[in-house]
């Protein structure tokens, strides 16, 4: 297990499922520049790694982040949350200093 983020067995399940579900080998998380706070979090799935990400091992598959974002994301838990309206990845980051009202943008 990473020693850069902690996923919670609700955020393990999901991503095993996804993985399962649509076939792929990687679920991405990267930090993209935008969004109404200055970054944004961009999860993708995937079939390759680049050889300096940070992988966490999966049982159907792996748990990547990139080697750009990973000083941002050091200490951070991610969580999937199931509610009424919808389902949703959580990232509770330490190193974050402000967000904005739809949860989907980050400033450091």
């Amino acid at each position: 297990m990473s020693d850069v983020v902690k996923l919670t067995p609700n955020a393990v399940e999901h991503m095993n499922s996804m993985l399962k579900e649509h076939k792929k080998s990687i679920v991405r998380l990267s930090l993209k520049g935008g969004g109404c706070a200055g970054f944004k979090y961009d999860w993708t799935l995937d079939d390759s790694k680049d050889f300096d990400d940070e992988v966490i091992k999966l049982d159907n598959g792996e748990f990547a982040m990139d080697s750009a974002s990973i000083m941002y994301l050091i200490g951070s838990t991610i969580d999937y949350k199931k509610e009424v309206f919808g389902s949703y990845f959580t990232i509770e980051n330490p190193a974050s200093t402000s967000s904005c009202g739809c949860g989907e943008s980050i400033g450091f």
